[in-house]
Parts: C-alpha cells; sequence; structure tokens
C-alpha cells in the first residue's frame, strides 16, 4: 500500500482523516484491512466507519465469498471527494491567461463572467420573490454560505444592511480578473433590486468581501 506520508495533508492529522487517505489511495478496504494499515483494533475502526458513513464520507459495499458470511467493505463517496485537494483556480487562471494574450479572444472574457452572472441570477432570482428587502438579504446570506463564501449579514438599523464574506473560492481568479467582482456586485443589485456598495474586498488585500446594501429601489 501507498505510504500515507507521500500524500497530501489535507485530510491528515487524524485518524479519519488517515482513513480516508488510505481509501483514497487504495480503494476499497475492509476494516481488517484498515486496522493493520493504522495499528488499531477492528472495533475501533468500526467506530470511526460508522461516523465517516453519517456525514457521508464512505458507502459500505458487502463483497460475497465463497464460503461464509459477505465482507464488509469502505469505499469513498462523491461527496469525499472535496476533501481532497483541488487545483480548479490554478485551471480557470491558465485558461483565462490563454484567452486573454489573444486579441481575438480577450474580450470573451468579460462575456463569460457575465454570462456566469445570468446563469446565477436566474438560478436564484425566484428565491428572492414576493420578499422585503430584509428577507432578501438573509435569502442571500443562505446563498452565498451554500457556495463556500462564509457571509454574515448585519441590520445597520437604518434601512440598510451589511453583508460581510470571510472567504472567497474564487478569490485567485478575482485578483486577476476585475470582472467576478464587477458581476458579483451586478448580481447582488439584481437580486435585491437595491443599490447595493462595495466597501472592502478580499481580491484586493482586504480582510473581508463586505457590501452596503441600500434602500430597495422605488421605495
Amino acid at each position: 500500500m501507498l505510504n500515507l506520508e507521500t500524500e497530501s495533508r489535507s485530510v491528515e492529522g487524524t485518524t479519519r482523516g488517515r482513513i480516508l487517505l488510505l481509501l483514497k489511495t487504495n480503494g476499497r478496504l475492509s476494516a481488517g484491512q484498515l486496522s493493520s494499515e493504522l495499528g488499531l483494533t477492528e472495533m475501533a475502526v468500526r467506530r470511526h466507519m460508522y461516523a465517516l458513513e453519517r456525514e457521508g464520507s464512505i458507502s459500505v459495499i458487502s463483497v460475497k465469498q465463497a464460503m461464509g458470511r459477505p465482507i464488509h467493505t469502505y469505499e469513498l463517496t462523491m461527496q469525499a471527494d472535496d476533501r481532497f485537494p483541488k487545483n480548479y483556480n490554478l485551471l480557470a487562471i491558465d485558461l483565462l491567461e490563454e484567452l486573454s494574450e489573444d486579441p481575438e479572444t480577450a474580450g470573451l472574457i468579460t462575456r463569460m463572467f457575465e454570462g456566469r452572472q445570468k446563469k446565477l441570477l436566474d438560478r436564484y432570482e425566484p428565491r428572492m420573490t414576493g420578499k422585503s428587502l430584509e428577507q432578501k438579504v438573509a435569502e442571500l446570506e443562505l446563498i452565498q454560505n451554500a457556495g463556500g463564501y462564509m457571509a454574515k449579514a448585519e441590520d445597520k438599523a437604518n434601512g440598510q444592511y451589511i453583508l460581510h464574506e470571510y472567504n472567497c473560492p474564487i478569490a485567485q481568479v478575482a485578483g486577476k480578473y476585475e470582472q467576478a467582482c464587477s458581476c458579483e456586485l451586478s448580481l447582488f443589485e439584481s437580486l435585491l433590486q437595491t443599490k447595493v456598495e462595495r466597501t472592502e474586498c478580499l481580491a484586493k488585500g482586504g480582510g473581508r468581501c463586505s457590501y452596503t446594501i441600500g434602500i430597495e429601489n422605488g421605495s
């Protein structure tokens, strides 16, 4: 089996992390095989497997034997794949740079971000229908948190709201392509139907992304 020390440390440091890494590098394994690799009893391994199964990281597969009971083995779920390193930002930047270096395709970058903005608007606009501004802000907070932005909304008690985002999943892309930030701002205004001002930006060296959300249009 592969040496854990040579693998990514993003899921190491805990027994369950080591279990996930073993399943990632070796495929389906039994409790006995995991017990041997980890230096734990099979009962201790199964306790960890129950926890991992509850959180959706592994699934249990029964393998029939020529004689005797089937053996329970474990494999990673698609959900567990998110626990391992990804280089999506690097890939996106490389592709965008390819477009920007060619004068004939450079203009496509803005169109791509605008197209993404429209798709997100079409996806989330129905969730705003019939809601007050306060309710829309709360809904936007949920949307952004689901996207990994670690968002937190505050009521300024003067008809305005503040939305803070403490993480930006696309910060590396946004740091090189301003269109990402401008399209997000435009998306917020379209969803909330009010003026939105960005006062701080992670991609520009800020400690967070902050937005001041104003009075509803027509109010």
